[in-house]
């Protein structure tokens, strides 16, 4: 995945063929390891194809698999209780946020 994301990257910024060396570069240039035999891979899928094509082709594949869409919302819940359980929704709030904090890094870093 980061070997594309390089890819798009060059692309993005104007090159519309990048070679292996460009890649290359930009993989290195945030400190990422280069598996060649990836790379060679990639490259050779990509030879003499434009990325705007290549992207539109795998957008029509895309479409044609399931999402799962087709779930049924729940209804709504019973009645409201006495006002009594404020504070602890509060104190559960405050720990998934901050498990949803923890949970941002993940251990790695984007070109990992």
């Amino acid at each position: 995945m980061k070997y594309l994301s390089a890819y798009m990257l060059a692309v993005m910024g104007g090159n519309t063929s990048p070679s292996a060396d460009d890649v290359k570069g930009i993989l290195g240039a945030v400190g990422a390891e280069v598996d060649d035999a990836i790379l060679d891979k990639l490259m050779s899928e990509l030879s003499g194809k434009d990325i705007n094509e290549v992207i539109a082709e795998g957008m029509t594949k895309f479409s044609s698999v399931p999402s799962g869409g087709g779930a049924v919302a729940a209804g709504g819940g019973g009645g409201g209780g006495g006002g009594g359980d404020a504070a602890p929704a509060e104190e559960e709030k405050k720990e998934e946020e901050e498990e949803e904090e923890e949970d941002e890094d993940m251990g790695f870093g984007l070109f990992d």
